[in-house]
């Protein structure tokens, strides 16, 4: 019985070991805290605000101190839904944004606002309402980067106290009503129409210069060819004169020539009076068969001189008659 009692007592101080160093497990598990990549936690001791664990393994007390949830410090897109919106000349329209934030202060990010992401888009449908308000219709439609630029800059400052920066503010749609986009619509078909008639009056315009351009310079192409033609037939016709007058010339100098060497060969022959006599009767039947209208008969036809008269006579009076 003793040694039955023994045994159970020894039992239930093992069983009582092993609890004890399970719960030193669990705690220790419990207490190991790791930080994944581009996450932070934050510790409290006691309900109070004692460090942020970055990236890595980290140890806490347990009991005293409490971790967080792993906070997120990757870039964030939020896609608000559309807000009415009020121009300045009074036309509602729904515009929707998109807005990309980071946390950059865990510590802000966990006590600065309850509810970050609702806070940041009811100051954005705020800042919009009051950008848009001051704007018209077309500027606002015209406008975008400038009322992206100006919302970027207020939500920013406007959510620095709370460890959030704004990195970029996007308009996605602007809807404005119905009876407007008609309008609208209307008004980019008219314009359309307007720019077309006048890009084809512009093209007609410059086809009519071009056809007007190619006629005048064909007209004067024309011209200089007429012109270069009669000043090539001018030439010609001068060339062929020239060329005339001097073989006329060369002709009239060789006859003369020719005539004086006969004359040079007689006299050095010396012919008889006869011989003389025989050729003035043949020199007098050329004659008469010829074109002169004037005709010196010698009275003695033995005479040489009376003969040399004669043809000088002749030749003096052929010369004008062929000139005219």
């Amino acid at each position: 019985m003793v040694y039955l009692l023994a045994m159970s007592g020894g039992a239930v101080f093992g069983l009582v070991i092993a609890i004890i160093f399970l719960l030193a497990a669990f705690i220790f598990i419990g207490s190991v805290k790791i930080v994944r990549q581009a996450n932070a936690m934050i510790v409290e001791r006691l309900g109070k605000y004692n460090r942020t664990l970055n990236t890595g393994f980290h140890l806490i007390i347990p009991f005293f101190e409490r971790a967080s949830r792993p906070i997120s410090l990757k870039e964030k897109v939020a896609d608000f839904k559309p807000q009415p919106v009020i121009t300045k000349d009074n036309v509602t329209m729904q515009i929707d944004t998109v807005v990309y934030f980071q946390i950059t202060d865990p510590k802000l990010y966990a006590y600065g606002v309850e509810s970050p992401i609702a806070a940041i888009e009811n100051l954005t449908a705020t800042t919009l309402r009051n950008i848009v308000g001051e704007l018209e219709l077309d500027e606002t439609l015209t406008s975008r980067d400038t009322v992206n630029s100006k919302m970027r800059i207020i939500l920013d400052e406007a959510t620095d106290p709370w460890g959030i920066k704004i990195n970029r503010v996007e308009l996605k749609n602007i809807l404005p009503p119905k009876d407007i986009q008609e309008a609208m619509e209307k008004q980019m078909r008219a314009e359309r129409e307007r720019r077309e008639s006048i890009l084809k009056a512009e093209g007609e315009k410059k086809s009519a210069i071009l056809i007007a351009e190619g006629e005048k310079e064909s007209k004067i192409l024309r011209a200089q060819a007429e012109k270069e033609a009669k000043i090539l037939e001018a030439d010609a016709k001068k060339q062929a004169r020239i060329m005339a007058a001097d073989a006329e010339k060369a002709a009239y100098i060789a006859e003369g020539e020719g005539k004086a060497k006969a004359i040079e060969l007689i006299n050095k022959a010396d012919p008889s009076a006869k011989y003389i006599t025989l050729e003035g009767y043949e020199a007098l039947k050329k004659v008469a068969d010829g074109q002169a209208t004037k005709i010196v008969v010698p009275t003695e036809l033995s005479n040489v001189a009376g003969i040399l008269t004669s043809v000088k006579e002749l030749v003096t009076d052929k010369k004008p008659a062929e000139k005219k």
